[in-house]
């Protein structure tokens, strides 16, 4: 039996979805691995975590800036060409950094100006990359098989990527982390190469991007039931999903631990996230994806109530299964249902604000996270964040009930599967 038989691998039927995976795995390895390089570097460099903060700022806001540009290019443009263009200035970037490391005359200026350049490629490259999974699976009832093994996939390069990296740095320096990182971006670029491109053809418009971003939000507002899905992402992104900011303060104030505990407690959620996102895969083709959009978060908002105020750490490491179970499923379930009920004209504005909402709100959440539990602890402020998860699962619930429109967007004939309702 082909494992493409296996219901939950059943998008590994198209050839193009497969040399994408592929391409993919190997580049979000080697992402990871760069940065956390980048972030040892920074570190034992300086010795200061202001420092390292700015860096990974460096590349996260430019993110928030343009990627509903990204989403316009996306749109206008062939996703192919883009993306190639994205991994070519990426793999270059990765080569600086390799030079200035191996040159050992390196200023954590330039470090932040190469971190800046790389926020701003990914600006462009998150949005054409992720609504060309929509064209390269050949049955679009496959579309939620392919979104969840992509995420499972990123999560599992999440977990695994900086382990390897810290066995690299140990062994052969910093340099060989971003040359690695470089060579990852040819194999997405070789991949391509190897695909069957569909004939798409690319109108000529005369409007300016400004117009078109403004289309994007004008068509969410218009299509309510993709809308709602994104408020709720925001809302949660600023109010609930910073949650693993109170993690460092867990591991070693209430567990009484050290970057090791951190570390076991960040497996663990990341491990329920891959688990999530190989239970979307498996899930049968007609099975309403808002429904399972409100379960995770209603199971976050429990397992967040249970962490927040256990002391043994032995028991508290399943229930960081539950709170990665949770998160990892919502914004998984999120993107597929943009991605498969969005416009083909409109999926990368759709895509890009999607992700403009989630750069956004989440360093918002993290300051303010960060600041209410100064005042009233860790524990109380995570047992309220789960609280309201559970509230805002409560509010939407009935909003999209109201709406009643799950899916009522797409076209049957594109979709492959008329979409469920409540």
């Amino acid at each position: 039996m082909k494992i493409s038989d296996v219901s939950t691998f059943r998008a590994f039927k198209s050839t193009n979805y497969t040399l994408y995976f592929i391409g993919r795995s190997v580049s979000q390895f080697g992402t990871w691995m760069q940065r956390t390089a980048v972030a040892w570097i920074v570190y034992s460099t300086t010795h200061s975590a202001f420092m390292l903060g700015l860096t990974l700022f460096a590349e996260q806001f430019p993110s928030f800036l343009f990627s509903a540009f990204g989403g316009v290019a996306a749109d206008r443009y062939d996703k192919y060409k883009i993306v190639n263009i994205t991994q070519i200035i990426s793999l270059v970037q990765a080569c600086l950094l390799a030079a200035l490391v191996m040159a050992n005359h390196y200023a954590i200026w330039q470090i932040i100006v190469l971190s800046v350049i790389l926020g701003i490629v990914n600006a462009y490259d998150v949005p054409a990359r992720q609504s060309m999974i929509n064209e390269v699976v050949v049955d679009k009832s496959d579309l939620p098989s392919a979104l969840s093994l992509s995420a499972a996939m990123a999560n599992v390069a999440k977990l695994l990527g900086p382990a390897a990296s810290g066995i690299i740095l140990e062994k052969f320096g910093a340099s060989t982390c971003f040359l690695l990182n470089a060579a990852s971006f040819g194999a997405v670029i070789l991949t391509i190469a190897f695909m069957k491109k569909p004939r798409t053809i690319h109108q000529k418009t005369k409007k300016n991007a400004l117009k078109e971003l403004a289309e994007g939000f004008i068509y969410l507002k218009q299509e309510a039931s993709i809308g709602w899905v994104i408020v709720m992402l925001c809302v949660m992104g600023l109010l609930v999903l910073p949650y693993d900011t109170l993690i460092p303060v867990f591991a070693k104030t209430i567990f009484k631990g050290n970057a090791a505990t951190f570390g076991y407690i960040t497996s663990f959620i990341g491990a329920g996230a891959v688990a999530g996102t190989i239970l979307l895969a498996s899930l049968k083709q007609n099975t309403s994806l808002r429904k399972i959009l409100l379960i995770s978060t209603v199971i976050l908002g429990i397992g967040m109530i249970l962490f927040s105020h256990i002391a043994n750490f032995s028991l508290a490491l399943p229930i960081a299964v539950i709170i990665g179970l949770g998160a990892g499923t919502q914004f998984t379930t999120c993107n597929i249902i943009v991605q498969s009920e969005a416009a083909p004209e409109m999926r990368g504005r759709a895509v890009s604000i999607v992700l403009t909402a989630i750069f956004g709100m989440m360093p918002l959440g993290d300051l303010l996270v960060g600041a209410v539990s100064q005042k009233i602890g860790a524990p109380t402020t995570l047992l309220c964040q789960g609280i309201i998860a559970i509230v805002v699962a409560g509010i939407f619930f009935n909003i999209l009930k109201k709406k009643n429109t799950p899916g009522n967007n797409v076209d049957e004939e594109q979709s492959g599967a008329s979409a469920e309702t409540f």
